[in-house]
């Protein structure tokens, strides 16, 4: 049975959001990663290595969505959250981390990338 317009569109909605939000969790972990070098932990890495499987999941499901990460406004919005939650989970100010996504989005997806 194929889903009605509605639901399609509902559908779309959700994996976009889901990509924006493994991909927050991702930089945010990178930020801490980078910001953070004496906290660094296993659990750290497993966030960071669990992220970009998710965020690899979700393109597999919907590869057109690849396309968010060359868009400046979708960037911008999911790299101020991912700086806020750097920051609540730090305790360090938000001024403490770039306005401007210091890395490459294709540099961060890879398994061998991390920040600092």
């Amino acid at each position: 049975m194929a889903l009605a317009p509605r639901s399609r569109a509902v559908r779309a909605t959700s994996i976009s959001s889901e990509l924006a939000n493994c991909t927050s969790v991702l930089l945010a972990h990178l930020l801490k990663w980078q910001y953070q070098p004496g906290w660094r932990s296993k659990s750290w890495q497993f966030t960071i290595r669990t992220q970009r499987k998710e965020v690899a999941c979700v393109l597999s499901e919907a590869p057109g969505l690849r396309g968010k990460f060359g868009d400046e406004a979708w960037l911008d919005i999911v790299w101020s959250k991912a700086r806020s939650i750097a920051s609540n989970e730090t305790g360090l100010d938000l001024d403490a981390f770039p306005e401007v996504l210091p890395w490459q989005v294709d540099g961060v997806l890879l398994s061998e990338f991390y920040a600092g």
